[in-house]
């Protein structure tokens, strides 16, 4: 089989598959024991995403653990900000931390558009290793998207209320434009270089958008994500791009316009729901909780969302969001073997 015919690719594309493929955001993370010992080898979390070899081997762990369809790069959405001039740092217990914090335009204005090949080589290298190991599934590549990053450094960090952001997008236009269309450029330049290292399909990760009503989403946001969207398919017509973001149901019928191929659901999202306003294919959409359950609720779980998922143009299974920590490895395993079994059996 060409790798181009794979299934999570064809499923991207809306085409026929055998079963349902499955990967899990967060795939490479710390349920995993053999992560957690890599992490300790590294140094710091940011260390880590700068080790090509040893994040091409954190990103091979799923692979050869639980056995999904496809590997994710192992790094972090805000690698690329280091290089636009703010300091990113990782605290116990409190998440990243950036400094400073972008508050004017003229901070906007400062912010460099990192060049990939130059700022970020250890990225490419790490996909490079990656893919002359993996040979018979695809690569994902992603980034952030210019709201989740434009907030991020707004806010210095993570937020409850987004009060810097949401005061920017509607007091200070000259510092949200500034600062969003530095972050489209950025966001297109680091997914085509991923895409010309060699990765097979990209996620873009608008982890936050959920904050935002329809009418500021669609006013604020949408046009410079559609700008990326845009942009990426016109350098790499035939690579598919999956948009994905938490709390986000409400935002459905405004992403359906970019010309996306996938949107990722949370486990909030039912399918059916969402099947009535979007068609494009669909990924998701299992509670990341559901995996501390027993085996029989997991299994009752699965079928019920791939026979809602058979009706639409193609699905990718996988957690409504990002595995958690204490995750018990043989459970993801099981969900990876049960999704395989039940989506064969659903289509014959």
């Amino acid at each position: 089989m060409s790798l181009k015919d794979h299934p999570i690719l064809r499923a991207a594309r809306g085409e026929k598959t055998d079963y349902t493929p499955i990967w899990i955001m967060r795939q490479a993370g710390r349920y995993s024991e053999r992560y957690r010992r890599i992490r300790a080898k590294a140094g710091s979390f940011m260390e880590l995403c700068r080790n090509p070899e040893l994040a091409a081997e954190v990103t091979l762990i799923p692979i050869e653990e639980i056995g999904v369809d496809a590997a994710i790069l192992f790094s972090d959405i805000l690698v690329p900000v280091e290089k636009m001039g703010i300091e990113v740092k990782f605290v116990e217990g409190k998440g990243p931390v950036l400094s400073p914090k972008v508050e004017t335009a003229d901070d906007a204005r400062r912010l460099k558009v990192p060049e990939p090949e130059k700022d970020l080589p250890y990225v490419l290298e790490t996909i490079q290793l990656i893919k002359r190991r993996l040979t018979d599934r695809p690569l994902i590549g992603f980034s952030g998207a210019p709201f989740t990053l434009a907030s991020y450094m707004l806010e210095g960090g993570s937020s409850k209320n987004y009060i810097n952001a949401k005061s920017a997008m509607w007091n200070s236009p000259e510092l949200w434009d500034t600062l969003m269309g530095k972050l489209v450029d950025t966001v297109v330049e680091y997914l085509s270089a991923q895409i010309e290292a060699g990765v097979d399909l990209v996620q873009i990760f608008d982890s936050w958008m959920g904050v935002l009503s329809r009418e500021d989403y669609e006013r604020f946001v949408f046009p410079y994500t559609e700008k990326v969207v845009k942009a990426l398919k016109e350098r790499h017509p035939s690579v598919p791009i999956i948009h994905f973001g938490v709390n986000a149901s409400h935002l459905l019928e405004v992403n359906n316009r970019l010309p996306v191929d996938v949107i990722g659901l949370d486990w909030k999202t039912e399918i059916p729901f969402a099947l009535e306003r979007i068609d494009k294919s669909i990924q998701g959409n299992l509670d990341p909780v559901a995996l501390f359950a027993d085996e029989k609720t997991i299994t009752e779980k699965v079928e019920k969302i791939l026979t809602e998922g058979l009706k639409a143009r193609g699905h990718i299974f996988n957690l409504g969001h990002g595995i958690l920590p204490p995750t018990d490895p043989a459970k993801a395993r099981f969900l990876v073997e049960t999704v395989h079994k039940l989506s064969r059996e659903l289509r014959t």
